[in-house]
């Protein structure tokens, strides 16, 4: 944000120096990122009138001017074609330092003549890039020769600019800027102008409304403007011009310099049609489908039906809050206008901006919030100033819609202040604070209700109050005071989350994972492909299509991910992420997972082609990594329980779940399902699981001490079964009713063979185990080993229904 002193002095009465004001506003958070005096480096240029200009005796080009420069007369050699007796321009006497050159002048002989001095071009004091001639300055200038050059051409007004945060609208107009430096005790903010307050002369030709269905009211709830008719459009006044110089503008008209005046001094984006050009009423509407607007810009933007437009019978005359359009726009021959102020939705302002990539001054304050009160302000100054440049007759204004209702006000205990941020002030001076910000406070004592101004979007609570006090108080008033000693320091340690996070991660790399770290957004196509895209998820302002929802899983980024890999020629993928997952807004819907996938030969152990001839990684790989990594978390995976209901996005045949009870899910593993494999531009087979962490109960404290290495001296047992059940069975539960039949004893199990056909006739399947009995104590007996078999026989019977194989 960009104003002179000048400016800033036509709203604030101050006698304060510049260096003071530019200290105040770094102090009450607007600071100084820099201050451009033009006096500083142009104050030794002054005006000067030539007297004489002949021709050079030893140069065709060059010329001998005898210059009065207020304190005599100087010869001057100078090469300007327009160099003559009686012009009026600026003169550097010897010793000073010339800007645009980089040079200090001094007494110069050239071709044989005595110089003493320079006549100045443009760009020689970095004015602009001219330099075929010198400055050639009014006739009025004339009677002041001698004086210094800005002076005569006010260009010793100081140009102040500050950096604003995304929270402060109401400072992207001089007058806020004003108020803030007045309510910090640097001056009286001096009373607002009304602008043209009368109550018009006919009744507008040009009607306006709100065309919106309900749910889409928010986009523009206000909407006002006016005719001026028999007005004479041309270049704006000298000092209206030199203001938008000042600032960065490039004056364009009268009329349009006059809406970026209003912009830039009261945060009022406004807009002036050529009422001539316009058919009909125009409306605030949302877009439609196949609209385009050719906009001031020289571009063409295509129009859709999430953007706010202004339009009139013949189609779209704006969008809103953005940018006006080229059809519609003022030129020298306009005589009758049309101004409009409205109030445009942040949100709105913003998507519309970045979909169409324009950088305008309007939409940068009005997807900040401008004062949504100040439209029929914004409207009554622009009818003022165009009425003193451009004269002609105003009409009746015409206001659609009303400004969103005024906030609740805050109920604010001004002890708060002292209890927040250590500073002492007077419950009085804390309401003189926000008074002077424009809040309107009541109550007494320390018990306030403050009902904050329209133009302070920011201000919603206690806290926005007691920094806007201390803000103005001064933070560097506030007593510093030094932390609590604690009466021992805390022992650095991770959380129990944190702590399977790690692990988890340094497993699945040791076992030739490559960790990925991805957005915790994703598209929503992506997020429905997991279970995921409920709007409760979605985000309010996304940065982008492809990142608009929380994922549901860590496989869409990992997926993502190696199709890039894949496209650049890695064929052998194997990644894996630690992460969050969300599943909806509440706190418990946020949980913590990891997920891998392994493409191609990317099996563990090692990475592509292979002497022993291993195939692509499948469904067994993927297992074989969710059950590390729920090992790495202390929790047995064999206690797991194997089953078949995987997610719609794994392979259906491919696929399963590790499960402890009938709902708890602790990881997911197989392939991908083929349809969500190609829709993530992959072919071929993709391994994958993803554990659950937060769903893995904690393992028992266990004793600091180890307990003895259990060795036994006595001969193992093994023994071969062989069991028929239906083919649809889990051969895992098999397993498991095996290892459990005498936990003392039975040392370990293991499925070495899996047969179907033949003479078991169909439906039906042969698993044969391999059971380890180990003795601790003594050497079994047939009749132990017996007893034991038969155990297993009989619980894996009613477990499975499964019968022994004879």
């Amino acid at each position: 944000m960009k104003f002179t002193l000048g400016w800033l002095k036509e709203h604030l009465e101050t006698k304060a120096s510049l260096s003071d004001i530019c200290d105040t506003l770094s102090r009450i958070g607007l600071e100084v990122e820099a201050v451009h005096d033009p006096a500083a480096k142009l104050g030794a240029f002054t005006v000067a009138r030539v007297l004489e200009a002949e021709p050079h005796p030893n140069a065709d080009k060059l010329r001998v001017c005898k210059v009065d420069t207020g304190r005599g007369v100087a010869q001057v050699v100078c090469g300007a074609t327009n160099a003559r007796a009686g012009l009026i321009g600026v003169f550097a006497a010897p010793g000073v330092y010339v800007p645009g050159s980089d040079f200090t002048l001094g007494q110069a002989k050239i071709r044989g003549v005595e110089s003493a001095g320079m006549l100045c071009s443009e760009r020689e004091l970095e004015l602009s890039g001219e330099h075929d001639g010198i400055i050639e300055l009014p006739e009025s200038a004339g009677a002041r020769v001698g004086e210094r050059f800005v002076d005569v051409m006010g260009l010793n007004d100081p140009v102040i600019e500050i950096a604003i945060t995304p929270n402060r609208p109401d400072a992207l107009g001089v007058r806020g800027v004003a108020r803030d430096l007045a309510a910090a005790g640097l001056g009286k903010l001096k009373k607002e102008d009304a602008g043209y307050t009368a109550a018009g002369k006919f009744k507008s030709p040009v009607k306006i409304a709100l065309d919106f269905k309900e749910e889409a009211r928010s986009a523009c709830p206000v909407f006002a403007g006016r005719v001026v008719r028999g007005l004479k459009n041309g270049p704006s006044p000298a000092w209206l011009q030199q203001r938008l110089k000042a600032v960065g503008l490039r004056p364009i008209n009268a009329l349009v310099d006059v809406t970026n005046y209003i912009m830039y001094d009261r945060c009022r984006p406004l807009h002036v049609y050529d009422a001539a050009k316009l058919k009909g009423p125009i409306a605030a509407r949302l877009g439609r489908d196949g609209e385009s607007l050719a906009a001031l810009d020289g571009r063409v933007y295509k129009i859709d039906d999430a953007m706010c437009v202004i339009a009139d019978a013949n189609g779209a005359l704006g969008l809103g809050g953005i940018m006006g359009g080229e059809a519609s726009g003022c030129t020298e021959a306009t005589t009758d206008v049309f101004i409009e102020a409205a109030y445009f939705d942040p949100l709105r302002t913003a998507q519309t901006g970045r979909k169409t990539g324009i950088n305008s001054d309007a939409r940068y304050r009005f997807e900040r919030g401008v004062d949504p009160r100040s439209a029929e302000t914004g409207v009554a100054l622009a009818t003022k100033m165009i009425l003193e440049i451009c004269g002609g007759e105003p009409s009746k204004l015409e206001v659609a819609g009303a400004p969103p209702p005024p906030r609740e006000p805050i109920h604010f205990d001004a002890r708060r202040v002292e209890k927040l941020t250590g500073a002492k002030i007077k419950p009085a001076d804390a309401a003189g604070y926000l008074k002077k910000l424009g809040c309107d406070v009541e109550g007494e004592g320390a018990k306030l209700r403050v009902a904050p101004p329209s133009w302070r979007p920011d201000i919603h609570g206690v806290a926005d109050l007691v920094e806007e006090i201390v803000r103005l108080y001064g933070i560097d008033h506030v007593p510093p005071a030094p932390l609590k000693p604690l009466d021992a320091a805390a022992a650095p340690g991770l959380t129990a989350p944190q702590k399977r996070l790690r692990a988890v991660r340094l497993t699945l790399a040791a076992r030739g994972l490559v960790e990925a770290i991805g957005w915790s957004f994703i598209s929503k196509a992506d997020a429905e492909a997991f279970g995921g895209g409920d709007p409760a998820v979605e985000l309010s302002n996304p940065i982008s299509r492809e990142m608009s929802v929380m994922r549901p899983s860590l496989l869409p980024g990992l997926l993502r991910a190696a199709a890039a890999n894949l496209n650049r020629g890695v064929g052998e993928a194997a990644l894996f992420e630690a992460g969050q997952i969300f599943s909806g807004d509440a706190p418990d819907d946020q949980r913590n997972a990891a997920a891998g996938l392994r493409i191609g030969l990317a099996r563990p152990g090692h990475l592509g082609r292979h002497w022993d001839g291993a195939g692509a990684a499948g469904y067994i790989d993927a297992k074989a990594d969710a059950a590390a990594a729920l090992a790495a978390c202390g929790f047995d995976p064999a206690k797991a329980a194997v089953t078949r209901d995987a997610p719609a996005w794994l392979h259906p045949g491919r696929s399963g779940a590790l499960k402890l009870g009938p709902k708890t899910v602790l990881a997911v593993f197989g392939e991908i399902h083929p349809a969500v494999a190609k829709a993530f531009g992959l072919d071929g087979a993709v391994a994958a699981f993803e554990v659950y962490l937060d769903a893995i109960p904690e393992p028992k404290k266990k004793s600091s001490a180890k307990p003895p290495l259990p060795a036994y001296d006595l001969q193992p047992v093994r023994r071969d079964f062989a069991f028929v059940l239906d083919a649809e069975a889990p051969a895992g539960d098999v397993l498991r009713a095996a290892v459990s039949a005498d936990k003392a004893l039975i040392a370990d199990a293991v499925i070495f063979d899996v047969f179907e056909g033949g003479s078991l006739g169909p439906g039906k399947k042969s698993v044969a185990l391999e059971v380890t009995l180990q003795p601790r104590e003594k050497t079994l007996t047939d009749q132990e080993i017996e007893a034991v078999s038969a155990k297993i026989v009989r619980d894996v019977r009613a477990a499975t229904g499964a019968e022994i194989r004879t």
